[in-house]
């Protein structure tokens, strides 16, 4: 297959994503799957050793989208392999250097959302392709070269997903992916209050930044995480059991 074929073949498996399919039923295996997956790829250190730098790659993704909402201007993103990043943008101070400041801890946690709702509601297909773009796009932010190796790396294993996922594993696919979201978003959670309490590196916290250049003190700033992190947990927890399938014994 050459260049062309191959561009050809990927970009009608973006396109094809672009439409509805039947809603995720979610008997037990399912269930395991859905949940059991996400739970080991989080909790064993060996594999959250890269499923988290993804995890920081949405992090930082959740504080550059939100800096174009208000018409900041990105100037680059730099991820390292110890899971910690950056965003850089600049524009106006107040209201839209918070707004970007605030959303990347609870980005995560609201994509994960965003997908188990896609993969329950028929949507997983669009949400696996636009996922797939976007991880494309989100390349020409990238200013480091650690940076540069996680977010090709993790661009490409989207494209062939994408690819050669098979269609009835989609919304499986999607909805653990989103649940891996989640509960990586309440483990960084715990990490980012851990480091308060600690008192170790506080000068790098989203919190501690947040509160330098506001009225609010850290401790409020972390109260925000955690109640959208929680409410995005609650929420997603209570889509899937819509769409479990088990009946009673």
């Amino acid at each position: 297959m050459d260049f062309k074929q191959a561009a050809a073949t990927w970009w009608d498996a973006i396109t094809s994503g672009f439409g509805r399919q039947d809603g995720l039923e979610l008997d037990a295996l399912g269930l395991v799957f859905v949940i059991g997956v996400p739970l080991i790829v989080t909790l064993a250190p060996g594999i959250w050793r890269f499923f988290g730098l993804y995890v920081t790659f949405v992090h930082e993704l959740g504080h550059a989208f939100a800096a174009l909402t208000t018409g900041r201007v990105v100037k680059g993103i730099s991820l390292n392999f110890d899971h910690s990043g950056q965003m850089n943008s600049f524009g106006r101070v107040g209201f839209s250097a918070t707004w970007a400041g605030f959303w990347g801890y609870p980005a995560p946690g609201l994509l994960g959302l965003v997908l188990i709702t896609s993969a329950v509601f028929g949507w997983a297909p669009l949400a696996l392709s636009l996922g797939a773009l976007v991880l494309l796009v989100a390349l020409i932010f990238i200013r480091n070269l650690a940076g540069a190796v996680i977010a090709v790396a993790t661009a490409v294993v989207a494209q062939l997903i994408v690819v050669f996922l098979p269609l009835e594993w989609i919304s499986i696919f999607v909805a653990a992916l989103g649940m891996g979201l989640v509960i990586g978003s309440l483990k960084d959670l715990v990490k980012v209050i851990r480091v308060h309490t600690r008192r170790r590196r506080v000068q790098q916290s989203d919190a501690y930044i947040l509160a330098q250049g506001s009225r609010l003190p850290a401790g409020a700033w972390l109260t925000l995480f955690a109640f959208v992190i929680i409410v995005c947990a609650l929420a997603s927890a209570r889509v899937l059991y819509s769409a479990v399938t088990i009946g009673p014994v």
